[in-house]
């Protein structure tokens, strides 16, 4: 563990944010990783050990913020600090039209994604400033916070949310050598993707057509999106803050 550095990952127990623990681990840091799955998160934890990683797995549920703040005291208490944190937990919602939206998925969405964000930032940011070295926060935003999508009306809002939460952070905390980016991706290979052609007839054909509108004709993998991520917290990206960096493969650049 000496003179490893410390990344810390909110929903990090499959998908993405596993792809995002494992790629942390394989350039080097230590990982503090949470999740509300502890069967998925254990999984997670082998892996990361079965590659020769040290990391730590904590069953937390982001939108409680006394559950929040004994993850992020865990992770300090074990490994002494924390250098990057990656708040990637996320649910994507049901498709459906806005007036026609269930309100008790509507609240979830809030929570997960937006007071979830919100209420990890604010422990990470307390625990960088008290260390007093600066540090790197990624908020894993979405292309639909660039853009908006028909039946998707929640996940983009919070989406969108959580792009100016961190252009605000960016610009409070820059003095004090904190950088906070909005990491955008577009379509994902992983089975939350799959949650929005849950309810879809033709499921195959609206993929294929849907492809069209990559610029390089498909989506993303999640090892790609992870490599970007640990790529802006290291010194190559010391310059980035407050950004908004899509990793959509051209899906906005229409």
């Amino acid at each position: 563990m000496k003179n490893k550095k410390v990344a810390l990952v909110t929903g990090g127990t499959s998908g993405l944010g596993r792809s995002i623990v494992l790629e942390f681990a394989n350039s080097g840091y230590v990982v503090g990783f949470c999740g509300r799955r502890k069967q998925e998160g254990e999984e997670t934890l082998s892996l990361l050990k079965k590659q020769g990683g040290e990391g730590l797995y904590f069953k937390t549920d982001v939108t409680q913020s006394e559950a929040v703040r004994n993850f992020v005291e865990a992770v300090v208490d074990k490994y002494g600090r924390i250098d990057v944190a990656v708040n990637n937990a996320g649910i994507s919602g049901v498709l459906k039209n806005t007036a026609e939206y269930p309100l008790d998925i509507f609240d979830s969405v809030m929570d997960v994604n937006l007071k979830g964000t919100f209420l990890s930032m604010q422990f990470e940011l307390k625990q960088f400033l008290k260390q007093g070295n600066g540090g790197a926060i990624i908020n894993v935003s979405s292309a639909l916070g660039l853009r908006g999508k028909e039946k998707a009306g929640p996940y983009s809002m919070t989406k969108h949310g959580i792009i100016g939460l961190t252009k605000s952070a960016a610009l409070e905390y820059g003095a004090n050598g904190i950088r906070v980016i909005a990491l955008c991706p577009g379509g994902i290979q992983t089975d939350m993707d799959d949650v929005f052609y849950a309810n879809v007839p033709n499921p195959e054909e609206v993929k294929k057509e849907r492809m069209k509108s990559y610029a390089l004709g498909r989506m993303a993998t999640p090892e790609e999106v992870a490599k970007t991520c640990v790529w802006l917290c290291g010194d190559g990206a010391a310059f980035i803050t407050g950004a908004v960096i899509p990793v959509d493969g051209g899906k906005t650049a229409k």
